[in-house]
Protein backbone atom coordinates (compact mmCIF):
# COMPACT_ATOMS: atom_id res chain seq x y z
CA UNK A 1 0.00 0.00 0.00
CA UNK A 2 2.83 2.41 0.91
CA UNK A 3 4.52 1.66 -2.40
CA UNK A 4 1.34 2.50 -4.31
CA UNK A 5 1.08 5.81 -2.48
CA UNK A 6 4.67 6.69 -3.42
CA UNK A 7 3.98 5.81 -7.08
CA UNK A 8 0.82 7.93 -7.07
CA UNK A 9 2.71 10.85 -5.52
CA UNK A 10 5.41 10.55 -8.16
CA UNK A 11 2.86 10.56 -10.96
CA UNK A 12 1.22 13.63 -9.42
CA UNK A 13 4.53 15.47 -9.34
CA UNK A 14 5.24 14.64 -12.97
CA UNK A 15 1.77 15.84 -13.98
CA UNK A 16 2.13 19.17 -12.15
CA UNK A 17 5.80 19.95 -12.81
CA UNK A 18 5.27 21.59 -16.22
CA UNK A 19 2.50 24.00 -15.12
CA UNK A 20 4.44 24.66 -11.90
CA UNK A 21 7.51 25.62 -13.92
CA UNK A 22 5.36 27.74 -16.23
CA UNK A 23 3.84 29.60 -13.29
CA UNK A 24 7.24 30.18 -11.71
CA UNK A 25 8.62 31.39 -15.04
CA UNK A 26 5.70 33.81 -15.49
CA UNK A 27 5.99 35.35 -12.05
CA UNK A 28 9.80 35.45 -12.06
CA UNK A 29 9.97 36.85 -15.59
CA UNK A 30 7.64 39.70 -14.59
CA UNK A 31 9.16 40.38 -11.18
CA UNK A 32 12.77 40.39 -12.32
CA UNK A 33 12.16 43.51 -14.43
CA UNK A 34 10.82 45.35 -11.40
CA UNK A 35 13.68 43.98 -9.31
CA UNK A 36 16.23 45.42 -11.75
CA UNK A 37 14.73 48.89 -11.36
CA UNK A 38 14.52 48.43 -7.59
CA UNK A 39 18.24 47.62 -7.52
CA UNK A 40 19.59 50.28 -9.87
CA UNK A 41 17.08 53.14 -10.15
CA UNK A 42 17.86 54.48 -6.64
CA UNK A 43 21.48 55.00 -7.74
CA UNK A 44 20.32 56.89 -10.84
CA UNK A 45 18.03 59.07 -8.71
CA UNK A 46 20.83 59.82 -6.24
CA UNK A 47 23.27 60.74 -9.03
CA UNK A 48 20.74 63.27 -10.33
CA UNK A 49 20.16 64.71 -6.88
CA UNK A 50 23.90 64.89 -6.21
CA UNK A 51 24.42 66.84 -9.45
CA UNK A 52 21.56 69.13 -8.50
CA UNK A 53 23.05 69.84 -5.09
CA UNK A 54 26.67 70.27 -6.19
CA UNK A 55 25.89 72.40 -9.25
CA UNK A 56 22.71 74.10 -8.05
CA UNK A 57 21.07 72.56 -11.10
CA UNK A 58 17.29 72.85 -10.79
CA UNK A 59 16.79 70.57 -13.82
CA UNK A 60 18.78 67.77 -12.17
CA UNK A 61 16.70 68.18 -9.00
CA UNK A 62 13.51 67.99 -11.05
CA UNK A 63 14.72 64.77 -12.66
CA UNK A 64 15.57 63.31 -9.27
CA UNK A 65 12.14 64.16 -7.87
CA UNK A 66 10.31 62.77 -10.87
CA UNK A 67 12.39 59.59 -11.05
CA UNK A 68 11.78 59.03 -7.35
CA UNK A 69 8.03 59.07 -8.01
CA UNK A 70 8.47 56.34 -10.64
CA UNK A 71 10.67 54.45 -8.17
CA UNK A 72 7.88 54.55 -5.60
CA UNK A 73 5.44 53.02 -8.08
CA UNK A 74 7.86 50.27 -9.14
CA UNK A 75 8.82 49.38 -5.56
CA UNK A 76 5.14 49.07 -4.62
CA UNK A 77 4.36 46.79 -7.58
CA UNK A 78 7.56 44.82 -6.96
CA UNK A 79 6.47 44.22 -3.38
CA UNK A 80 3.31 42.54 -4.66
CA UNK A 81 5.04 40.34 -7.23
CA UNK A 82 7.87 39.47 -4.83
CA UNK A 83 5.37 38.34 -2.21
CA UNK A 84 3.73 36.04 -4.76
CA UNK A 85 7.12 34.51 -5.53
CA UNK A 86 7.84 33.84 -1.86
CA UNK A 87 4.57 31.96 -1.49
CA UNK A 88 5.24 29.99 -4.67
CA UNK A 89 8.51 28.64 -3.28
CA UNK A 90 6.53 26.71 -0.69
CA UNK A 91 3.34 26.01 -2.63
CA UNK A 92 4.86 24.92 -5.94
CA UNK A 93 8.12 23.37 -4.68
CA UNK A 94 7.39 21.73 -1.32
CA UNK A 95 9.98 19.03 -2.00
CA UNK A 96 12.71 21.65 -2.26
CA UNK A 97 11.72 23.53 0.87
CA UNK A 98 11.09 20.37 2.87
CA UNK A 99 14.55 18.97 2.16
CA UNK A 100 16.71 22.08 1.81
CA UNK A 101 14.68 24.86 3.42
CA UNK A 102 17.08 24.95 6.36
CA UNK A 103 19.89 25.74 3.91
CA UNK A 104 18.42 28.34 1.55
CA UNK A 105 16.21 29.86 4.24
CA UNK A 106 19.13 32.04 5.35
CA UNK A 107 19.66 34.02 2.11
CA UNK A 108 15.90 34.37 1.62
CA UNK A 109 15.56 35.69 5.19
CA UNK A 110 18.31 38.23 4.58
CA UNK A 111 16.60 39.30 1.36
CA UNK A 112 13.41 39.93 3.33
CA UNK A 113 15.29 42.13 5.82
CA UNK A 114 16.93 44.16 3.06
CA UNK A 115 13.62 44.55 1.25
CA UNK A 116 11.97 45.96 4.37
CA UNK A 117 14.87 48.41 4.76
CA UNK A 118 14.52 49.42 1.12
CA UNK A 119 10.78 49.97 1.49
CA UNK A 120 11.16 51.96 4.71
CA UNK A 121 13.84 54.28 3.38
CA UNK A 122 11.99 54.69 0.09
CA UNK A 123 9.05 56.03 2.08
CA UNK A 124 11.35 58.35 4.06
CA UNK A 125 13.02 59.59 0.88
CA UNK A 126 9.75 60.28 -0.91
CA UNK A 127 8.14 61.89 2.12
CA UNK A 128 11.24 63.94 2.87
CA UNK A 129 11.49 65.97 -0.32
CA UNK A 130 10.04 69.05 1.42
CA UNK A 131 10.70 68.04 5.01
CA UNK A 132 14.44 67.38 5.18
CA UNK A 133 17.43 69.61 4.59
CA UNK A 134 19.01 69.08 1.13
CA UNK A 135 21.98 66.90 2.10
CA UNK A 136 20.04 65.08 4.82
CA UNK A 137 17.51 64.15 2.18
CA UNK A 138 20.27 62.94 -0.16
CA UNK A 139 21.80 60.72 2.52
CA UNK A 140 18.38 59.28 3.37
CA UNK A 141 18.39 57.77 -0.13
CA UNK A 142 21.70 55.94 0.25
CA UNK A 143 20.17 53.05 2.26
CA UNK A 144 17.69 52.49 -0.59
CA UNK A 145 20.49 51.84 -3.07
CA UNK A 146 22.56 49.80 -0.61
CA UNK A 147 19.68 47.62 0.58
CA UNK A 148 18.59 47.01 -3.01
CA UNK A 149 22.06 45.76 -3.88
CA UNK A 150 22.39 43.52 -0.84
CA UNK A 151 18.87 42.17 -1.27
CA UNK A 152 19.76 41.17 -4.82
CA UNK A 153 22.96 39.50 -3.62
CA UNK A 154 20.95 37.50 -1.09
CA UNK A 155 18.55 36.21 -3.75
CA UNK A 156 21.44 35.41 -6.06
CA UNK A 157 23.13 33.52 -3.22
CA UNK A 158 20.11 31.21 -3.05
CA UNK A 159 19.94 30.78 -6.81
CA UNK A 160 23.68 30.21 -7.23
CA UNK A 161 23.54 27.66 -4.38
CA UNK A 162 20.94 25.72 -6.38
CA UNK A 163 23.48 25.64 -9.23
CA UNK A 164 26.45 24.71 -7.02
CA UNK A 165 25.11 23.38 -3.68
CA UNK A 166 27.37 23.06 -0.66
CA UNK A 167 27.92 24.23 2.90
CA UNK A 168 25.64 21.72 4.63
CA UNK A 169 25.69 18.22 6.11
CA UNK A 170 22.90 15.67 5.74
CA UNK A 171 22.17 12.56 7.77
CA UNK A 172 19.35 10.15 7.08
CA UNK A 173 17.94 12.53 4.46
CA UNK A 174 17.83 15.54 6.82
CA UNK A 175 20.01 18.65 7.02
CA UNK A 176 21.79 18.52 10.38
CA UNK A 177 24.28 21.39 10.05
CA UNK A 178 24.75 24.44 7.85
CA UNK A 179 27.76 26.65 7.21
CA UNK A 180 26.12 30.01 6.37
CA UNK A 181 29.21 31.52 4.71
CA UNK A 182 29.71 28.53 2.42
CA UNK A 183 26.04 28.59 1.50
CA UNK A 184 26.04 32.30 0.77
CA UNK A 185 29.42 32.38 -1.00
CA UNK A 186 29.12 29.14 -2.93
CA UNK A 187 31.16 28.34 -6.04
CA UNK A 188 28.66 29.85 -8.45
CA UNK A 189 28.13 33.04 -6.41
CA UNK A 190 31.44 34.53 -7.58
CA UNK A 191 30.10 34.98 -11.11
CA UNK A 192 26.31 34.89 -10.73
CA UNK A 193 26.14 37.75 -8.21
CA UNK A 194 28.09 40.37 -10.19
CA UNK A 195 26.58 39.22 -13.48
CA UNK A 196 23.01 39.81 -12.30
CA UNK A 197 23.86 42.98 -10.40
CA UNK A 198 25.45 44.55 -13.46
CA UNK A 199 22.54 43.36 -15.61
CA UNK A 200 20.17 45.24 -13.30
CA UNK A 201 22.11 48.47 -13.81
CA UNK A 202 22.09 47.94 -17.57
CA UNK A 203 18.33 47.32 -17.62
CA UNK A 204 17.52 50.36 -15.47
CA UNK A 205 20.12 52.64 -17.04
CA UNK A 206 19.34 51.89 -20.66
CA UNK A 207 15.63 51.67 -19.82
CA UNK A 208 15.45 55.18 -18.39
CA UNK A 209 17.76 56.59 -21.07
CA UNK A 210 15.63 55.10 -23.86
CA UNK A 211 12.67 57.23 -22.74
CA UNK A 212 14.66 60.42 -23.24
CA UNK A 213 16.15 59.09 -26.49
CA UNK A 214 12.60 58.84 -27.81
CA UNK A 215 12.10 62.43 -26.69
CA UNK A 216 15.17 63.44 -28.71
CA UNK A 217 13.77 61.70 -31.77
CA UNK A 218 10.61 63.77 -31.32
CA UNK A 219 12.56 67.02 -31.26
CA UNK A 220 12.84 67.58 -27.48
CA UNK A 221 16.50 68.53 -27.21
CA UNK A 222 16.55 70.87 -24.23
CA UNK A 223 18.79 70.56 -21.16
CA UNK A 224 16.13 68.51 -19.37
CA UNK A 225 16.17 65.75 -22.01
CA UNK A 226 19.94 65.88 -22.50
CA UNK A 227 20.59 65.41 -18.80
CA UNK A 228 17.77 62.90 -18.42
CA UNK A 229 19.42 60.82 -21.12
CA UNK A 230 23.04 61.31 -20.12
CA UNK A 231 22.86 60.31 -16.45
CA UNK A 232 21.39 56.79 -16.85
CA UNK A 233 23.00 56.13 -20.25
CA UNK A 234 26.54 56.94 -19.15
CA UNK A 235 26.12 54.78 -16.04
CA UNK A 236 24.85 51.79 -18.03
CA UNK A 237 27.30 52.24 -20.89
CA UNK A 238 30.28 52.47 -18.52
CA UNK A 239 29.28 49.16 -16.90
CA UNK A 240 28.70 47.33 -20.20
CA UNK A 241 32.37 46.36 -20.75
CA UNK A 242 32.56 45.13 -17.16
CA UNK A 243 29.49 42.97 -17.77
CA UNK A 244 31.23 41.49 -20.81
CA UNK A 245 34.23 40.44 -18.73
CA UNK A 246 32.04 38.99 -15.97
CA UNK A 247 29.85 37.16 -18.50
CA UNK A 248 32.88 35.67 -20.24
CA UNK A 249 34.21 34.46 -16.88
CA UNK A 250 30.80 33.01 -16.02
CA UNK A 251 30.58 31.06 -19.28
CA UNK A 252 33.95 29.41 -18.70
CA UNK A 253 33.04 28.61 -15.10
CA UNK A 254 29.79 26.99 -16.25
CA UNK A 255 31.79 24.85 -18.69
CA UNK A 256 33.57 23.42 -15.64
CA UNK A 257 30.82 23.45 -13.00
CA UNK A 258 27.82 22.53 -15.17
CA UNK A 259 29.24 21.06 -18.38
CA UNK A 260 25.92 19.71 -19.64
CA UNK A 261 24.31 23.16 -19.34
CA UNK A 262 27.25 24.60 -21.25
CA UNK A 263 26.88 21.90 -23.90
CA UNK A 264 23.28 22.97 -24.44
CA UNK A 265 24.28 26.64 -24.53
CA UNK A 266 26.89 26.03 -27.23
CA UNK A 267 25.48 22.98 -29.09
CA UNK A 268 28.36 20.71 -28.05
CA UNK A 269 26.75 17.44 -29.13
CA UNK A 270 29.75 15.17 -28.45
CA UNK A 271 32.60 15.44 -25.99
CA UNK A 272 35.50 16.62 -28.12
CA UNK A 273 38.52 18.80 -28.56
CA UNK A 274 38.60 21.48 -31.26
CA UNK A 275 34.90 22.05 -30.52
CA UNK A 276 33.21 24.44 -32.97
CA UNK A 277 31.07 27.42 -32.06
CA UNK A 278 27.55 27.66 -33.49
CA UNK A 279 25.72 30.91 -34.05
CA UNK A 280 21.97 30.34 -34.33
CA UNK A 281 20.67 27.06 -35.64
CA UNK A 282 18.26 24.42 -34.36
CA UNK A 283 19.24 21.23 -32.51
CA UNK A 284 17.39 18.01 -33.31
CA UNK A 285 18.32 14.31 -33.13
CA UNK A 286 21.90 15.03 -32.19
CA UNK A 287 22.53 17.41 -35.08
CA UNK A 288 22.56 21.20 -35.57
CA UNK A 289 20.64 22.56 -38.52
CA UNK A 290 20.98 26.00 -40.14
CA UNK A 291 23.60 27.22 -37.66
CA UNK A 292 26.73 29.16 -38.61
CA UNK A 293 29.61 26.85 -37.65
CA UNK A 294 32.94 28.42 -36.61
CA UNK A 295 35.59 25.69 -36.30
CA UNK A 296 37.55 25.31 -33.02
CA UNK A 297 36.22 28.56 -31.51
CA UNK A 298 34.33 26.99 -28.61
CA UNK A 299 37.40 25.17 -27.31
CA UNK A 300 39.40 28.37 -27.71
CA UNK A 301 36.87 30.40 -25.71
CA UNK A 302 36.66 27.80 -22.93
CA UNK A 303 40.35 27.13 -22.38
CA UNK A 304 42.25 29.61 -24.57
CA UNK A 305 43.35 26.70 -26.75
CA UNK A 306 41.70 24.97 -29.69
CA UNK A 307 42.68 21.64 -28.09
CA UNK A 308 40.67 22.28 -24.93
CA UNK A 309 38.33 19.38 -24.20
CA UNK A 310 34.66 20.39 -24.02
CA UNK A 311 32.05 18.06 -22.49
CA UNK A 312 29.13 17.26 -24.78
CA UNK A 313 25.48 16.41 -24.34
CA UNK A 314 26.31 12.74 -24.94
CA UNK A 315 28.16 12.63 -21.61
CA UNK A 316 24.90 11.97 -19.74
CA UNK A 317 21.73 10.04 -20.39
CA UNK A 318 18.97 11.86 -22.32
CA UNK A 319 16.89 12.11 -19.13
CA UNK A 320 19.69 14.11 -17.46
CA UNK A 321 20.01 16.65 -20.28
CA UNK A 322 18.28 20.05 -20.32
CA UNK A 323 15.02 20.08 -22.27
CA UNK A 324 14.86 21.89 -25.60
CA UNK A 325 18.57 22.71 -26.13
CA UNK A 326 17.56 25.02 -28.98
CA UNK A 327 15.76 27.30 -26.52
CA UNK A 328 18.83 27.50 -24.28
CA UNK A 329 21.24 28.06 -27.15
CA UNK A 330 19.15 30.69 -28.93
CA UNK A 331 18.49 32.52 -25.65
CA UNK A 332 22.24 32.55 -25.02
CA UNK A 333 22.90 33.86 -28.53
CA UNK A 334 20.31 36.62 -28.13
CA UNK A 335 21.76 37.65 -24.76
CA UNK A 336 25.32 37.83 -26.09
CA UNK A 337 24.25 39.42 -29.37
CA UNK A 338 22.22 42.22 -27.80
CA UNK A 339 24.95 42.81 -25.24
CA UNK A 340 27.48 43.15 -28.05
CA UNK A 341 25.28 45.64 -29.91
CA UNK A 342 25.07 47.82 -26.79
CA UNK A 343 28.75 48.60 -27.26
CA UNK A 344 27.95 50.49 -30.49
CA UNK A 345 26.15 53.52 -28.97
CA UNK A 346 28.79 53.62 -26.22
CA UNK A 347 31.63 53.94 -28.74
CA UNK A 348 29.58 56.42 -30.76
CA UNK A 349 29.08 58.57 -27.67
CA UNK A 350 32.79 58.45 -26.79
CA UNK A 351 33.80 59.57 -30.28
CA UNK A 352 31.26 62.42 -30.30
CA UNK A 353 32.32 63.59 -26.86
CA UNK A 354 36.00 63.43 -27.80
CA UNK A 355 35.43 65.46 -30.97
CA UNK A 356 32.83 68.03 -29.89
CA UNK A 357 32.19 67.60 -26.16
CA UNK A 358 28.53 67.00 -26.95
CA UNK A 359 26.03 64.23 -27.48
CA UNK A 360 25.86 62.70 -30.98
CA UNK A 361 23.48 64.38 -33.40
CA UNK A 362 22.93 61.51 -35.85
CA UNK A 363 19.46 60.02 -35.86
CA UNK A 364 20.84 56.45 -35.90
CA UNK A 365 22.50 56.99 -32.55
CA UNK A 366 19.22 57.98 -30.96
CA UNK A 367 17.39 55.08 -32.62
CA UNK A 368 19.95 52.65 -31.18
CA UNK A 369 19.72 54.33 -27.78
CA UNK A 370 15.92 54.16 -27.81
CA UNK A 371 16.12 50.45 -28.61
CA UNK A 372 18.76 49.81 -25.93
CA UNK A 373 16.20 49.80 -23.10
CA UNK A 374 13.92 47.05 -24.48
CA UNK A 375 17.01 45.18 -25.72
CA UNK A 376 18.49 45.16 -22.21
CA UNK A 377 15.26 43.67 -20.81
CA UNK A 378 15.20 40.97 -23.49
CA UNK A 379 18.86 40.14 -22.90
CA UNK A 380 18.30 39.87 -19.15
CA UNK A 381 15.26 37.59 -19.59
CA UNK A 382 17.24 35.39 -22.00
CA UNK A 383 19.97 35.13 -19.39
CA UNK A 384 17.49 33.80 -16.87
CA UNK A 385 16.21 31.27 -19.42
CA UNK A 386 19.78 30.01 -19.84
CA UNK A 387 20.32 29.82 -16.09
CA UNK A 388 17.06 28.14 -15.09
CA UNK A 389 16.16 25.98 -18.09
CA UNK A 390 19.79 25.01 -18.53
CA UNK A 391 19.90 23.54 -15.00
CA UNK A 392 17.07 21.15 -15.74
CA UNK A 393 16.22 18.44 -14.88
CA UNK A 394 17.73 19.53 -11.55
CA UNK A 395 16.29 22.07 -9.16
CA UNK A 396 19.33 21.54 -6.90
CA UNK A 397 22.13 20.50 -9.19
CA UNK A 398 22.75 16.73 -9.03
CA UNK A 399 20.90 16.46 -5.69
CA UNK A 400 17.19 17.03 -6.32
CA UNK A 401 15.25 16.91 -9.57
CA UNK A 402 12.54 19.37 -10.45
CA UNK A 403 9.98 16.55 -10.54
CA UNK A 404 10.93 15.53 -7.00
CA UNK A 405 10.60 19.11 -5.78
CA UNK A 406 7.27 19.90 -7.46
CA UNK A 407 3.92 19.82 -5.71
CA UNK A 408 1.74 16.73 -6.08
CA UNK A 409 -1.45 18.71 -5.51
CA UNK A 410 -3.75 19.45 -8.40
CA UNK A 411 -4.99 22.83 -9.51
CA UNK A 412 -1.70 24.35 -10.67
CA UNK A 413 -3.11 25.00 -14.15
CA UNK A 414 -5.90 27.02 -12.54
CA UNK A 415 -3.45 29.11 -10.49
CA UNK A 416 -1.24 29.55 -13.58
CA UNK A 417 -4.21 30.93 -15.50
CA UNK A 418 -5.10 33.27 -12.64
CA UNK A 419 -1.49 34.47 -12.39
CA UNK A 420 -1.31 35.24 -16.12
CA UNK A 421 -4.53 37.28 -15.96
CA UNK A 422 -3.54 39.04 -12.73
CA UNK A 423 -0.06 39.94 -13.95
CA UNK A 424 -1.40 41.18 -17.28
CA UNK A 425 -3.73 43.55 -15.39
CA UNK A 426 -0.94 44.55 -13.02
CA UNK A 427 1.47 45.21 -15.89
CA UNK A 428 -1.05 47.32 -17.80
CA UNK A 429 -1.92 49.28 -14.65
CA UNK A 430 1.76 49.96 -13.93
CA UNK A 431 2.36 51.24 -17.47
CA UNK A 432 -0.73 53.45 -17.32
CA UNK A 433 0.34 54.94 -13.99
CA UNK A 434 3.84 55.70 -15.29
CA UNK A 435 2.41 57.21 -18.48
CA UNK A 436 0.05 59.29 -16.36
CA UNK A 437 3.01 60.62 -14.39
CA UNK A 438 4.82 61.38 -17.65
CA UNK A 439 1.87 63.34 -19.01
CA UNK A 440 1.65 65.42 -15.83
CA UNK A 441 5.37 66.15 -16.05
CA UNK A 442 5.14 67.26 -19.68
CA UNK A 443 2.19 69.54 -19.02
CA UNK A 444 3.63 70.92 -15.80
CA UNK A 445 0.57 70.07 -13.73
CA UNK A 446 2.35 67.90 -11.20
CA UNK A 447 0.37 69.43 -8.39
CA UNK A 448 -2.92 68.18 -9.82
CA UNK A 449 -2.59 65.37 -7.33
CA UNK A 450 -1.06 66.60 -4.11
CA UNK A 451 1.90 64.50 -3.01
CA UNK A 452 4.49 65.46 -0.39
CA UNK A 453 7.40 64.66 -2.71
CA UNK A 454 6.09 66.52 -5.78
CA UNK A 455 7.97 69.48 -7.30
CA UNK A 456 6.82 72.93 -6.19
CA UNK A 457 4.39 75.05 -8.13
CA UNK A 458 7.08 77.64 -8.84
CA UNK A 459 10.66 76.85 -9.91
CA UNK A 460 12.77 76.49 -6.80
CA UNK A 461 16.54 76.72 -6.60
CA UNK A 462 18.60 74.29 -4.62
CA UNK A 463 19.31 76.98 -2.04
CA UNK A 464 15.60 77.56 -1.57
CA UNK A 465 15.17 73.96 -0.59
Amino acid sequence: MTGLLHVAAGLGAVREVVPARAQMATTLGFHIILACFGIALPTIVLIAEYIGLKRSDAVAMTLARRWSQALGVLVAVGAVTGTVLSFEMGLLWPGLMRRYGAVIGLPFSLEGIFFFLEAIFTAIYLYGWRRLRPWAHFWSGIPIAVSGIFGALAVMAANSWMNQPGGFTMRAGRVVSVDPLKVFFNRAAAYEMPHMLLAAYLVAGFGVASVYAVGFLRGRRDHYHRLGFAIPFVLAAALTPVEFVVGDTAARAIATDQPVKFAAMEYVTHTTRDAPEYLGGVYANGHVYAGLRIPDLDSLLVGFSTHTKVIGLDSVAPADRPPVPSLIHLAFDVMVGLGSLSIVPLLWLLVAWWRRRSLPRQRWFWLLSAAAGPAAVVAMECGWIVTEVGRQPWVVYKLLTTAQAATTNGGVIATLTAIIVLYAVLGIATILILRGLSRRWRHGDEQAVAVPYGPPRQPMTVEAR
